[in-house]
C-alpha cells in the first residue's frame, strides 16, 4: 500500500486505546475511517472530534465481535452505505494473564473468537474488494506474545502467534498483487488491556498508543510483512533464535510466574 491519503480503513476496537488512536493517525494522514466497536456512545464522540480537527468523512458501525455473525453484518453494512475498504485494521481483542486453569472455558473460546476468528472473516471478506482495487492494505494486531510461548498468558500470546503467522502467509499470497498485509507486534502499551487481563505491568517499559499505530501505519507503507513495536522488543526477539525452546519456555515461565502469582 503507497498511500493513506484519501483511502476509506475501517477499524475495529475503534472506541478506546491502539483502535483509538489508528483512527486519529489515519485521520491525520487523510483516510476517510469506519469505526466499529461496542459502545457507540464512544465512537460517536470520536468521529465528532476527528470529523471537527481533520475534516474527513467517520461512519460509526456498532457490533460485537464475540457474535459470529457480526463480521459479515459490519461488511453488509459497509455495502449498503456504498462505502468500499481500502486498509482493514484488526484491533479489536483481549487476553488475560492467569494461570491456565483459573480462566473458564468460555472466556477462552471468547478469546479466540475475536483474537482469531472474527479477524480471519474479516479478511475474507474484504479482501476480494481490495483485489479488483489494489493499492490497500490489512494490519493485523498481534502482540510481542506472539514471538514465543508464553506460560501463564497460553492462550493469549498462541493467538497473536496465529495472528502473526496468518499475516505473514497472507503476505506471501497477495503482496504481489498490490495488498500489503503487516502484522504488528507491539509489547506493553498504556491501554485498558492491563485492566482487562489482570496483568501486572509494574516496572515493565511501556509504548503510547500513538507510537504504536504510528510504527505500524509506516510498517504498512514500507510494504512489511511484520513489526515488532520498540528497539528494545525487537532485540528481545532475537532470543527465541538463538536458544532451546525449552530454555525460551523456563525464562518467560519464570518472568510471568512471578507477575501472576506473586
Amino acid at each position: 500500500m503507497k498511500t493513506i491519503k484519501n483511502k476509506t480503513a475501517f477499524i475495529t476496537g475503534a472506541s478506546s486505546g491502539i483502535g483509538e488512536a489508528f483512527a486519529y493517525e489515519l485521520a491525520k494522514q487523510g483516510a476517510n475511517l469506519i469505526l466499529t466497536a461496542r459502545s457507540e456512545d464512544k465512537l460517536q464522540v470520536i468521529a465528532r472530534k476527528i470529523t471537527k480537527e481533520y475534516n474527513v468523512k467517520v461512519t460509526v458501525f456498532t457490533g460485537d465481535l464475540l457474535d459470529k455473525e457480526t463480521p459479515q453484518k459490519l461488511y453488509n453494512q459497509i455495502k449498503q452505505a456504498k462505502l468500499s475498504v481500502d486498509l482493514l485494521v484488526n484491533n479489536a481483542g483481549f487476553g488475560k494473564w492467569v494461570n491456565f486453569l483459573d480462566e473458564s472455558i468460555e472466556d477462552y473460546e471468547d478469546m479466540i473468537e475475536i483474537n482469531v476468528n472474527a479477524l480471519v472473516k474479516l479478511c475474507h471478506l474484504v479482501l476480494p474488494d481490495m483485489l479488483k482495487k489494489g493499492d490497500c492494505g490489512i494490519l493485523n494486531v498481534a502482540s510481542t506474545g506472539a514471538l514465543q510461548p508464553c506460560p501463564y498468558v497460553a492462550a493469549y500470546c498462541a493467538s497473536k502467534s496465529f495472528v502473526l503467522n496468518f499475516s505473514e502467509a497472507l503476505y506471501g499470497e497477495y503482496s504481489k498483487h498490490g495488498i500489503t498485509i503487516t502484522a504488528l507486534c507491539p509489547g506493553n502499551t498504556t491501554t485498558g488491556f492491563q485492566l482487562v487481563a489482570k496483568a501486572n505491568t509494574k516496572g515493565m517499559a511501556a509504548d503510547t498508543p500513538e507510537t504504536v499505530a504510528k510504527q505500524g501505519i509506516s510498517a504498512l507503507l514500507k510494504n512489511k510483512s511484520f513489526k515488532i513495536v520498540g528497539t528494545a522488543n525487537y532485540l528481545q526477539s532475537f532470543l527465541p533464535r538463538l536458544l532451546p525452546r525449552k530454555t525460551m519456555i523456563t525464562i518467560v515461565s519464570k518472568m510471568m510466574n512471578s507477575k501472576v502469582n506473586s
